[in-house]
């Protein structure tokens, strides 16, 4: 207790000595400002509707804003005068004082009639239009701030609306969408809405041909004095509004110049056109198919312009990955005096071919440390439909650097090739899509040989045939009627093997060769584009399917086995998604919450997923306070003498929570618990003639599910500098679900100070990029 009492003294005085030190090269005569305080209504009774967040937007709204502080202690301010008055204009000095501190905030640097202004504007925008702000300074030792007092008066509330009269097509496609309006009776007066409503009109009358419209155009008169605090709404055009607004305008000319540049522009105008459909296309380079931009441009001759076909256009046309730059003019026929518009669109191609080249450095929660070189050569518009061929070679190493398998070295080797078509193609069907994004079809074809020192090599083949497709910016699908996966174990030699088997007994279904022949289908809807949102979610559900459509046109062997090449058709049905959910606290603080489901069925030939498709459970995207893929399947724990300790399941159940924190700059902080674990559908009795090879507790059941999860915690560091994400984690298990039953909680026996309970349960994670 007497130690407890003098951590709290000591606390105090460090806050005191903190406090003083802001203060203490403070000129005389000099305040050090520590913001605004907010009075709404001090002499009423009566409180506003969201008082609190009318009080928080106003004091957000006073300048100049005090010093950044945390927990009352301003940081910033501190390293600025732990720095000389005087530093050079260069070095970590004159870093310290004005990038990472920064100088007091004065009381004379406040502008109260300013202020006043600002706050009473803001109020009338919410309705509030008797409303009054006085403000004043008070002073305290070195220190000062802003007091307003504000009377707000009752808000109005919208009485009436009232819309131009129907004397033409422009009135009458106004009064036509009238009952969209955001204006509604009983509403209160809010100037946001005002400003929207005149953006909804604006927006009705582009659909409808109205090019040279403007929201300013109109006008929102706005009549207080018809008394009980009420005003009526009436909505007009201003008589101000040029000729060129009030007139619809139709498509004349569409001239397309797909090879476009500067240096080019008066040669590409002298050509004589291709005349393909409605479009004038100026390139006598023949660059791209003339049937591409029936896809690309959704303007027809004659038709009205509408603002739909303008954005779905570009949209498209900046899409589809051809272009470096896209643009398109309209320009009206003889000067107005028409209501015509010629459409140019100019489009610069990226260069036909190019190559990348990129090393990735690799430490994963495995000990396994290593790096990767890739080439890739991209050759776009191969057939002159904008499509993109992908070549990529890439080689790699990596090394176990601590653990039973210390000094294993593994190697690998991949190439592959992708071909993608920026349309769909279906036999024997031509689909049309009408959105603003382009549908794809891909093709591709894949090896890897990845090689695990003396002990075995892979050999994996892979092609996949599909399409991906997104319905708007927040829907995407991807389907693969197509997926063919053959893998191929291959070893020194026979004794090799079988001693690898016998000491690590999963090796043997994880190696054997395994041909998978099936479909898969992905959906992902996401909102986080919409920054502006307090909540983002991410959903991603997949099913795939092996051996089962495809397995049909497969003969059977004499086991009545179906078999390729002499390898037996895996058969299964494995369905997983991810939700995600992301809660903005405020503005630098964000609860991140995951829930990951799995399930893997295997019937006829399989008893279970083939290893490459199992679940995995640990890691440094996974449940971080256990090493990747160590985890389970259920109550099992591999053996420490076991070098291959990689155990997949049929089923997987994970939920991650974590607060993340801004600290400073580009420096963020993160605390998080992990649940989780994988199960076999059924449990795995291993052979009989095999000792050890049986993994008891594996299998599933429902009921015991909850007990067999495991938990860690933990906290890490992240520079996030938008381009990229660097992530440490530190996570320790506070359950364990290998131990007996009612065992399973050690979190009373966390003891950081015991070198022996770090080396078994710390866990340090390094990644790239946020774990969810």
């Amino acid at each position: 207790m007497k130690q407890l009492i003098k951590s709290i003294l000591f606390l105090l005085a460090c806050l005191v000595v903190a406090s003083c030190s802001t203060t203490s090269r403070l000129k005389p005569g000099q305040y050090l400002y520590t913001g605004a305080d907010i009075n709404i209504n001090p002499d009423s009774s009566t409180r506003i509707d969201n008082q609190k967040e009318v009080k928080k937007t106003l004091e957000s709204k006073t300048r100049p804003r005090p010093n950044k502080s945390i927990l009352g202690i301003k940081y910033k301010l501190l390293i600025h005068n732990l720095a000389p008055d005087t530093v050079k204009p260069k070095g970590i000095g004159n870093w310290l004082k004005n990038k990472i501190g920064e100088p007091p905030v004065l009381l004379n640097d406040v502008k109260i009639k300013y202020n006043n202004d600002v706050l009473k504007s803001y109020l009338i925008s919410q309705g509030y239009l008797q409303s009054d702000v006085t403000g004043d300074t008070v002073i305290k030792g070195k220190k000062g701030k802003a007091v307003y007092t504000v009377n707000t008066g009752i808000r109005y509330k919208i009485n009436s609306i009232t819309f131009p009269k129907d004397t033409g097509d422009l009135t009458h496609i106004i009064n036509l969408n009238k009952d969209k309006t955001l204006l509604k009776v009983g509403d209160f007066y809010d100037l946001d809405t005002y400003k929207n409503e005149r953006i909804r009109i604006d927006n009705d009358l582009k659909e409808s041909g109205y090019f040279y419209f403007n929201p300013d155009y109109l006008i929102l008169q706005v009549d207080s004095t018809i008394g009980k605090n009420l005003v009526d709404v009436n909505v007009n055009i201003k008589n101000t509004s040029p000729d060129a607004a009030l007139k619809p305008y139709t498509i004349h000319n569409i001239n397309i110049f797909p090879n476009y540049n500067l240096r080019r522009d008066s040669l590409l105008r002298s050509l004589k056109p291709i005349q393909y459909n409605d479009f004038n296309i100026y390139d006598n380079r023949n660059t791209f198919k003339p049937k591409l931009f029936d896809r690309l441009v959704f303007f027809k001759k004659g038709e009205n312009y509408n603002r739909k076909d303008h954005n779905q256009s570009l949209n498209r046309m900046v899409n589809i990955g051809a272009f470096q730059d896209v643009r398109a003019e309209f320009l009206p026929i003889d000067s107005f005096r028409n209501n015509q518009l010629n459409l140019n669109i100019y489009l610069t191609p990226l260069k036909k071919n190019s190559l990348t080249f990129s090393v990735t450095g690799t430490s994963k929660s495995n000990n396994f440390v290593g790096s990767e070189v890739k080439l890739t050569q991209t050759t776009r518009n191969l057939f002159r439909g904008a499509e993109q061929l992908d070549i990529s070679v890439s080689g790699g190493f990596e090394t176990q650097v601590s653990g039973i398998a210390k000094g294993l070295n593994s190697y690998s080797f991949t190439a592959e090739g992708k071909l993608t078509f920026p349309q769909f193609i279906v036999p024997f069907y031509k689909p049309k899509t009408t959105n603003a994004f382009i549908p794809k079809t891909i093709a591709s074809l894949s090896y890897q040989l990845l090689s695990r020192g003396s002990q075995y090599s892979l050999n994996a083949f892979k092609t996949e045939f599909g399409y991906n497709w997104k319905e708007n910016i927040r829907k995407e699908h991807n389907f693969n009627p197509i997926s063919v996966n053959f893998v191929h174990a291959s070893f020194p030699d026979s004794a090799t093997k079988e001693n690898l088997f016998n000491s690590n007994p999963i090796l043997r279904s994880s190696l054997e060769n395994q041909f998978i022949i099936g479909s898969n289908y992905n959906f992902t809807y996401s909102n986080q584009m919409e920054t502006a949102r307090r909540n983002n979610i991410y959903f991603n559900g997949g099913v795939e399917t092996s051996g089962n459509v495809w397995g049909l046109f497969v003969s059977k062997d004499e086991l009545g086995r179906r078999g390729l090449f002499g390898t037996s058709l895996t058969q299964f049905v494995r369905l997983e998604t991810d939700l995600r959910d992301y809660y903005k606290i405020n503005k630098n603080v964000t609860w991140a919450n995951r829930l990951n489901l799995g399930y893997g069925y295997a019937y006829g030939n399989s008893t279970s997923l083939p290893f490459v498709r199992q679940f995995f459970a640990g890691g440094s995207n996974d449940i971080r306070a256990f090493r990747a893929r160590t985890l389970g399947p259920g109550t099992y724990k591999v053996p420490e003498n076991k070098t291959f300790s990689d155990q997949g399941g049929d089923i997987k159940m994970m939920l991650n929570t974590e607060l993340r924190f801004k600290i400073v700059s580009v420096l963020y902080g993160a605390v998080f618990v992990d649940a989780g674990n994988i199960w076999l559908r059924k449990e795995d009795k291993g052979d009989p003639a095999i000792p050890g090879s049986a993994r008891l507790g594996s299998g599933f059941k429902l009921k015991n599910a909850l007990n067999e999860l495991a938990v860690g915690t933990g906290a890490g560091l992240r520079i996030d500098a938008q381009i990229f994400v660097i992530r440490l984690d530190g996570a320790f298990p506070i359950r364990k679900p290998y131990l007996p039953s009612g065992q399973r909680w050690v979190l009373d026996q966390v003891d950081f100070g015991s070198k022996m309970w770090r080396k078994e349960n710390l866990i340090l994670n390094i990644g790239i990029g946020y774990p969810f």
